[in-house]
């Protein structure tokens, strides 16, 4: 496992539907090394504070294997940083990630928390209206992590897989949960005993309230 691509993005305006936005999707590789903390990549701009960035959504990560299942799908490579993750790496499959995973990305270690959820914005980032729903089908959405350990990354750097806790949730399944009509209570319980992160576990708790009436 390596990293293949490290991507920051600058505030730029997308057409979402009819509205003008400013997103910091649209991310690029950087040469050399970036600095990673506690907030995140050094030079990255997250816009959208309700939804992304924070502590425990301080790194987008995407795989390598995810990207191969787009170009055979798409008919077309996508340069890396097309969904907006900050770090691309290869050697996994983002659905078969589990929460409290750890990631040794070169010196910097980071903590898996959550799934990445499509949106509006991806759809214009992409320039496809319809590709939401292609995210959402295609179930290949990259995670959320915190970051344990600071320090620079680059493009090369050796990536260190450390398994999660017994019976941690994958990302898959938290990822088809956000869409799921009905839900198991006792794993919904079970699931909030892992280190989901602060917008995940809010999520959990909703649909554990509701599915016990």
């Amino acid at each position: 496992m390596k990293i293949i691509s490290v991507n920051v993005g600058q505030p730029t305006a997308l057409q979402v539907g009819q509205r003008t936005a400013v997103s910091g999707i649209r991310k690029h590789p950087v040469p050399g090394r970036v600095q990673v903390g506690e907030k995140g990549l050094e030079g990255d701009h997250v816009l959208n504070r309700r939804y992304h960035g924070g502590p425990d959504q301080a790194v987008y990560v995407y795989t390598r294997e995810d990207y191969d299942h787009w170009t055979e799908l798409l008919g077309r490579a996508l340069e890396p940083g097309a969904f907006g993750e900050n770090v691309l790496i290869s050697g996994a499959e983002s659905a078969e990630v589990r929460v409290g995973e750890r990631f040794l990305l070169g010196a910097v270690e980071i903590e898996v928390t959550a799934p990445r959820l499509p949106c509006s914005t991806l759809g214009a980032r992409m320039e496809d209206a319809g590709f939401v729903k292609r995210f959402k089908a295609a179930r290949r959405p990259g995670f959320y992590a915190r970051v344990l350990q600071s320090g620079d990354i680059g493009r090369g750097d050796p990536v260190t897989r450390t398994p999660a806790p017994d019976g941690a949730p994958t990302i898959g399944e938290l990822f088809d949960a956000d869409f799921a009509k009905s839900h198991d209570p006792a794993e919904l319980r079970a699931w909030l005993t892992f280190p989901l992160g602060k917008r995940q576990r809010k999520e959990v708790e909703k649909w554990l309230a509701k599915a016990e009436g």
